[in-house]
């Protein structure tokens, strides 16, 4: 960006602006509160009270029914991996694990890795809309299923699975159900304390509090085995010192969640619509994804016949950040998993762009969005034309010329 212009960004869903007020409840527990809370000294005991709040903040959040129910770990990834190694390592006689084709890669990764290890995995396909396809996950459940793990909506697409129905069928067909809700978590309202969900993941980042910290929601009862070992932390569920700072920030994260889930929602949801409303009145471009059942702040926009790696560099260079998808595959020239198995279209998914808004994008910069990519769009589609006139005429002179 040139010196002086104004960023817009719209990729809260690789991660969010870590709220100020966040940030000043976390900066005395790098300085003044810096005690150990595992310690019996006065240091240790203020430290302890903070995080005990902190889980307090994060049950309201969740509704679930006891705030021992959450464990604190580093972020979604590991919070995921816990989840369902501990389920194969506790479920007798089960050792199978059922997803779905569109997670995310803290998922899918570690089941290709346990795949090798013998671990059967269903995967679970969907539809053109990303939705999941609920006759094939009946199938997939068997007397051998450990855990099913499915997100409770999905980071590319935004489309919202329901997981309150699946939790329930699983539990019927005795294997224990996580959910990888980190994107889910502080955007759509949840609510733990009825609900077949025995585990659940979620990251601060992603609802505008620190990186590095995570939680696992651990229903009372549940068998759990640790995924790291050490001291008596988290119930000696999780070894190691706390990351306190982290953890306070993550309370005060879910604090602000809870106050402005739903007069954001509808906002957010408002300026989303507006947005794309904007795209698509120019034309040659979709909404990939559900139409309604789709999380309020994420658009997927494909652009046919259009590269969308040159419009997000278009865009960024006008001081506009989106992206591709998710940005733990940035680097990468395959084409996104999750809309290869909503098996769209090549020309369009060449031209996937994932716009995801946050409560702090405004109106003003949802029209500056709209007006920007219509020029970009229009320039890029000039050249399209162009190139192709030129190879056109490149053909027919050589067929004169023969």
């Amino acid at each position: 960006m040139s010196e002086g212009q104004v960023a817009i960004y719209l990729d809260n869903n690789a991660t969010t602006r870590t709220d100020p007020s966040v940030v000043q409840a976390m900066l005395p527990f790098f300085t003044e509160q810096f005690g150990n809370a595992s310690s019996s000294h006065a240091f240790g005991g203020e430290v302890a009270i903070a995080m005990k709040q902190a889980r307090r903040s994060l049950q309201d959040l969740l509704g679930n029914a006891h705030d021992h129910e959450i464990v604190f770990t580093s972020g979604g990834t590991e919070a995921n991996n816990a989840a369902i190694l501990s389920a194969l390592a506790t479920q007798e006689d089960r050792d199978e694990i059922v997803t779905t084709s569109v997670e995310h890669s803290a998922i899918l990764s570690l089941v290709e890795q346990l795949s090798t290890k013998g671990v059967k995995t269903h995967i679970v396909p969907v539809d053109s809309r990303g939705r999941l396809d609920v006759e094939a996950f009946r199938c997939a459940l068997g007397p051998r299923t450990a855990i099913v793990s499915i997100m409770w909506a999905n980071n590319e697409t935004g489309t919202i699975f329901p997981v309150e129905f699946l939790a329930g069928l699983t539990r019927e067909a005795g294997a224990l159900f996580h959910t990888d809700a980190v994107q889910a978590i502080g955007k759509i309202r949840v609510d733990l304390k009825d609900s077949a969900v025995d585990m659940l993941s979620l990251s601060a980042h992603k609802l505008h509090g620190p990186k590095g910290i995570g939680a696992l929601y651990l229903r009372k009862g549940t068998k759990f085995r640790p995924l790291i070992w050490g001291g008596s932390q988290e119930r000696r569920r999780r070894g190691g010192t706390e990351n306190i700072p982290g953890i306070v920030g993550l309370g005060k994260a879910a604090e602000l969640a809870v106050e402005r889930l739903e007069p954001e929602r509808v906002r957010i949801g408002a300026l989303r619509d507006r947005l794309e409303q904007g795209i698509l009145h120019n034309g040659e471009c979709a909404v990939l994804g559900g139409a309604s059942n789709r999380l309020p702040n994420t658009a997927n926009i494909a652009f046919d016949d259009l590269d969308g790696e040159a419009i997000v560099h278009h865009l960024n260079r006008a001081g506009i950040a989106v992206s591709l998808g998710s940005a733990c595959n940035s680097g990468s020239m395959e084409p996104s998993h999750v809309l290869r198995a909503m098996q769209v279209p090549s020309r369009s998914m060449r031209g996937a762009v994932r716009f995801s808004l946050s409560r702090e994008t405004s109106v003003a910069e949802v029209d500056e969005v709209v007006c920007v990519l219509s020029d970009i769009v229009a320039r890029l589609r000039a050249n399209l034309r162009e190139s192709a006139s030129l190879a056109n005429h490149a053909t027919q002179s050589g067929e004169l010329s023969s």
